[in-house]
């Protein structure tokens, strides 16, 4: 977990800057620059939740997934989380957790300013509503406008979050929120996937300066909390995501190294996403003789709804978009559909139901056994429309499934602050990526076996994890078409976890981690050789963040900050033909708290050391963000 202290201690300005604090988590750049995907246990997803609640994926995750002045903590549940929450990769899975009202009143008002032009004011104001306390609220929006380090490249984000919350009782509350968020873009595919990419500016462009990608979202949560008595409570949430989004772009495709012209093709794009999810707990907590008992029985429901109406690629065979790497000249007309337009996606639905069973067992005071398990019915249709043919032409896909996933796991503590656990379970993600010929592909299913020790030693807690996943029906990307997939067999994850966190000392607060890890392909075919180590998984990562405060005399309030962030070497593609070298990334921060209010700077990436973040696709790997400086000022009233 990444608590509320570190992410404003680091002045992080996306969600995706507090995840290089955990263990087995590496950041990516995503679709254009607008979603950050992440490899955790080292298999690349894009899932996250929020406050437990299923969302769609891929959908414009960062900054959109949440503007991070509506973050409380970010929460990384590891291994197969499938148990509770369904449809997740076997590496774990992001669940943001949002700030909610509160009955003590404060009224806070942010001002962050930066390298690259950027801007964001930011307010976040709750308390009570009603003379009783039942009613109170919370208000939190921001705007931010800046430049990024890549030619041609800004952005602009708004966002508003009013949130109520309603206490009939002791027992019972209700809370409604509403978030509002709107992102406009330069779309931005990165570089070429090429040894030559280590000798390029990292700033180079290859799209055209009006490429864009603009969205907007509304979205709405009701959550019902009842306790019937000492033993029983419930849990009811249901949310709404309404999510518009447009996309003009010149995407870079093939590179050619003798002349240097890299493909490119137009994509535009007018697409509509609907989520809605409704998950409710039952909590009972009771005996069965000297046994003690915590029993979850729950249920969810999630529909998702992605419609293109307005949708054209236009592939590029006569070279007219193509643009040169060394020498890039901008102005290219946009095209019209024509005869060279590929296969576009006009709709895709997916309805799931599950149902999950939960019991944790206190057989000793010292020994706890978890026995649960899910089921997931899933239905999914998805319409792919063949344009350009002589005549157009549609293909339906459907595909009706279900899967049981168990979980065990058994807790034992020798002496009172140290925990061992051992952990089996196993994960489902069902597909909504066709082949070639417009069948869905069968879900992936993940198999985890997990060891490890916790320890909490005053204020510092301590874990270290071993784990082994093997995860079936993987897929990837058509190498001869990009827009399909393609399942290659099983790939298999093994690796040891170490995280630490805590207040070492009054003032003294430290976040690390360590991690190696080996991933490959243990069923493959001759694209994917048998061997073969998974793109953007590293071999190893570590990270430590520490800040020390003054606590007394006249410099009280006088803190510093600094933080090493290292990722080991990843393959870029399969077959492992191009390896990104490791890195190392250094950041620093000073600043003062006095009374109600703290000014603070950040400087990230210190040393201005050159990397490539990870490649994003078959074709591009996104350059990492260089030297830069970000400060702020805050008052609370």
């Amino acid at each position: 977990m990444v608590p509320q202290q570190v992410i404003r201690d680091q002045n992080a300005t996306r969600v995706s800057d507090v995840l290089r604090n955990v263990s087995g988590v590496t950041p990516q750049g995503g679709f254009g620059g607008s979603t950050f995907n992440f490899t955790t246990r080292g298999f690349e997803d894009s899932r996250i939740v929020r406050n437990g609640l299923f969302r769609a994926t891929d959908v414009f995750n960062d900054p959109f997934i949440t503007a991070i002045n509506t973050v409380e903590r970010v929460e990384v549940l590891k291994g197969p989380a499938s148990v509770l929450y369904g449809q997740a990769e076997p590496g774990g899975l992001i669940n943001i957790i949002t700030k909610q009202p509160q009955a003590e009143p404060f009224y806070e008002v942010h001002f962050r300013a930066g390298s690259f032009d950027l801007i964001e004011p930011a307010i976040d104001f709750t308390g009570p509503l009603t003379k009783d306390d039942r009613l109170t609220y919370r208000l939190t929006a921001s705007y931010q406008n800046g430049g990024r380090f890549r030619e041609f490249v800004d952005s602009e984000t708004f966002s508003v979050s009013p949130i109520l919350r309603y206490e009939f009782s002791e027992n019972t509350d209700l809370t409604v929120e509403y978030e509002y968020l709107i992102d406009n873009q330069t779309f931005d595919d990165g570089l070429p996937l090429d040894p030559v990419v280590f000798d390029l500016p990292r700033d180079r462009f290859l799209g055209e300066p009006d490429d864009s990608l603009n969205a907007e979202a509304h979205r709405f949560y009701v959550t019902f909390n009842h306790r019937f008595n000492e033993n029983l409570r419930m849990r009811s949430g249901f949310g709404a995501e309404f999510l518009n989004d447009e996309l003009r772009a010149f995407r870079p495709g093939n590179f050619d190294p003798v002349t240097g012209d890299v493909e490119r093709g137009f994509a535009f794009n007018e697409g509509f996403n609907e989520t809605f999810s409704w998950q409710t707990d039952l909590i009972a907590e009771f005996e069965t003789g000297a046994i003690a008992h915590q029993l979850l029985f729950g249920v969810e429901l999630s529909v998702l709804d992605l419609d293109t109406p307005d949708s054209f690629v236009f592939r590029d065979n006569d070279g007219i978009l193509s643009i040169n790497l060394f020498d890039p000249q901008y102005g290219v007309s946009t095209p019209i559909p024509g005869d060279a337009v590929s296969p576009t996606l006009t709709s895709n639905s997916q309805e799931t139901i599950g149902i999950y069973l939960q019991d944790q067992i206190t057989l000793l005071p010292n020994l706890k056994l978890l026995v649960g398990g899910r089921y997931d019915f899933v239905r999914n249709e998805s319409v792919l429309e063949f344009l350009g043919s002589s005549q157009d032409t549609a293909v339906v896909s459907e595909l009706d499934d279900g899967a049981f996933s168990p979980r065990v796991g058994i807790v034992y503590q020798p002496i009172e602050p140290i925990s061992i656990y051992a952990s089996y379970s196993r994960s489902f993600v069902p597909s909504s990526a066709n082949t070639i010929d417009g069948e869905i592909i069968e879900p992936e299913r993940g198999t985890q076996y997990e060891i490890g020790v916790r320890g909490e030693f005053g204020d510092v807690v301590v874990n270290l994890a071993a784990y082994d996943i093997t995860k079936t029906n993987i897929t990837r990307a058509d190498p001869n078409n990009t827009f399909f997939s393609i399942p290659i067999g099983e790939a298999t994850s093994r690796g040891v976890e170490l995280d630490v966190a805590g207040e070492i000392s009054d003032g003294w607060n430290i976040i690390a981690s360590l991690f190696f890890n080996e991933t490959s392909i243990s069923e493959g075919d001759a694209r994917n050789p048998e061997g073969d180590a998974l793109r953007n998984a590293p071999n190893s990562g570590a990270s430590l963040w520490s800040t020390y405060e003054i606590q007394s005399g006249n410099l009280q309030g006088l803190g510093f900050g600094a933080g090493i962030f290292y990722v080991g070497d990843r393959d870029a593609e399969v077959p492992n033909d191009l390896i990104l070298p490791s890195y190392v990334r250094v950041d620093a921060s000073i600043f003062y708290r006095r009374d109600n209010w703290q000014a603070q700077l950040n400087f990230r990436n210190l040393f201005d050391t050159d990397y490539i973040e990870g490649s994003q696709s078959t074709v591009n790997v996104r350059p990492g963000d260089p030297f830069s400086v970000v400060g702020s000022v805050s008052v609370r009233f």
